[in-house]
């Protein structure tokens, strides 16, 4: 039962940091953020938050720090939306899967080609 209401909580905070991310904050830092998925740790107390973020590895860094000077705002909204005792800590961590399912689609292309040849 524990583990449906941590899925349950994290679905929430996931849904609510995108509109949070995508609406409120104005941080010319961060760039077109999409929140990947939360990982809530079995207390609640932690979030991990994966972002994917499209642009170069300095952009990414560059909406990281904006994300960490605006977490003390997104983490009062979140308590603020959704009704929890303790809001939990927000880790942000970017998520390179696109990145990497890229990567193997153009090895993929790459062999498909040198077979044809």
């Amino acid at each position: 039962m524990a583990r449906i209401r941590v899925s349950r909580v994290g679905e929430q905070v996931k849904k609510e940091l995108s509109q949070i991310i995508q609406q409120e904050i104005k941080d010319p830092r961060i760039g077109f953020v999409t929140v990947t998925a939360v990982e809530m740790s079995g207390d609640l107390q932690v979030a991990k938050v994966y972002i994917s973020v499209m642009g170069s590895a300095d952009q990414k860094s560059q909406t990281l720090s904006g994300l960490e000077k605006a977490k003390g705002y997104i983490r009062s909204e979140v308590g603020r939306r959704i009704k929890l005792r303790h809001v939990p800590e927000l880790v942000f961590v970017i998520d390179n899967s696109l990145d990497r399912g890229e990567h193997i689609s153009r090895l993929l292309t790459e062999v498909n080609t040198q077979e044809k040849e």
